[in-house]
């Protein structure tokens, strides 16, 4: 291992949001992989006879032999005893447990599970939207008693329209959000959307999706107030539908904000946002927000990877036109993020990027 690197484990580390990942962390500069993690139907086999490898590319050799490991900070202390951070892909059930237990025995948890989401004391985090709310992680360890801590990702769904409103609210407030999405399948993780009910066909409903998007907008968007976050005082309304696409989450967007806007000075906006604090960090994007002028883009086909340095980390955004029920206080959009990189294992390495950029690793 190199003297210079992180020492990481992958916890869930054989599905599809596991591989991405491997993907995004095989030839990481500040961070490597050490220990990976799996189910018990699949603990002790190799990697590659036990992940189901379903994003693009070869699976990185240096994976390959490795041994899954039960999802137990014990059984990944002994055989890493080094590892510093996890990176979890966990079903929301075993997440419950298993990210606190590795919280306690000192590990940082960058986690891409809903359960610990909106607790209050831990930061979900999209660095661009809220990267102060990092800081929380203080406030955690002293009142949890632990050295390592948890920062979740948001859900994927809402990152797009999250990091779309962070300029919006921030040039023009915002008053209320009405959303639908389109969500492509690998959502469902794998084997995901069994392929007669998907095929030919939109499901008009995801299980606690449209709870997570309306929750937490409001607590990415809030402030931090000491050890608390102080939630965005907009409504938000949506509609989430399943949609025969492989990847990339499509939102469309209805805003009214709390000062005249026109959709000149909203893209005007949403093209020169930026977040300083994450210049030069290796996952970051060069520009967060993309948008097109095409009447017919972004589209989850040509624009889901789109961005620099990795693809994939940026949010397409188009179709930006006034919207009539709200008069000169509405637009409406059309946002684009790509559900298994900007989404979840993306925006987790951003999250640790940044982490340690703030000198925050340490309890």
């Amino acid at each position: 291992m190199s003297a210079n690197k992180v020492p990481v484990a992958i916890l869930g580390a054989t599905g599809a949001v596991g591989a991405r990942f491997v993907q995004l962390l095989h030839n990481h500069p500040t961070f490597q992989i050490v220990a990976l993690t799996a189910s018990d139907r699949s603990e002790g086999k190799r990697y590659a006879d036990a992940a189901h490898w379903v994003v693009e590319g070869e699976m990185p050799r240096m994976v390959q032999d490795m041994t899954l490991l039960a999802t137990d900070p014990e059984a990944v202390r002994r055989v890493a005893p080094e590892v510093r951070a996890v990176f979890s892909a966990l079903p929301n059930e075993i997440a419950a447990t298993a990210e606190p237990a590795f919280a306690q025995a000192g590990m940082l948890v960058f986690s891409n599970a809903s359960y610990h989401r909106m607790a209050p004391d831990v930061p979900l985090v999209i660095p661009e939207v809220n990267a102060d709310h990092l800081r929380l992680l203080q406030h955690q360890r002293q009142t949890r008693g632990w050295r390592g801590g948890i920062v979740c990702n948001t859900n994927c769904t809402v990152s797009g329209p999250a990091i779309t409103l962070r300029p919006l609210y921030d040039a023009f407030g915002v008053r209320r959000v009405f959303c639908v999405s389109l969500q492509a399948i690998s959502g469902a993780g794998y084997p995901g959307v069994p392929s007669l009910d998907i095929t030919d066909n939109i499901l008009p409903y995801i299980k606690n999706e449209e709870e997570k998007m309306e929750a937490e907008a409001r607590k990415l968007l809030g402030r931090l107030d000491g050890g608390a976050i102080r939630e965005a005082d907009f409504g938000l309304s949506a509609h989430c539908n399943r949609v025969p696409v492989i990847d990339g989450h499509t939102v469309t967007m209805s805003v009214e904000t709390e000062r005249p806007i026109t959709p000149e000075e909203a893209v005007r906006v949403l093209r020169e946002f930026r977040c300083d604090a994450l210049a030069g960090l290796p996952t970051a994007p060069e520009c967060p927000i993309i948008v097109r002028e095409e009447p017919d883009r972004p589209q989850p086909r040509r624009d889901r990877m789109a961005g620099r340095p990795v693809g994939g980390m940026s949010v397409v955004v188009g179709r930006v036109r006034r919207e009539p029920l709200f008069g000169d206080c509405g637009i409406k959009l059309v946002t684009l993020a790509h559900n298994t990189i900007r989404g979840a294992a993306g925006g987790s390495v951003l999250n640790a990027e940044l982490t340690w950029r703030m000198g925050l690793a340490e309890g």
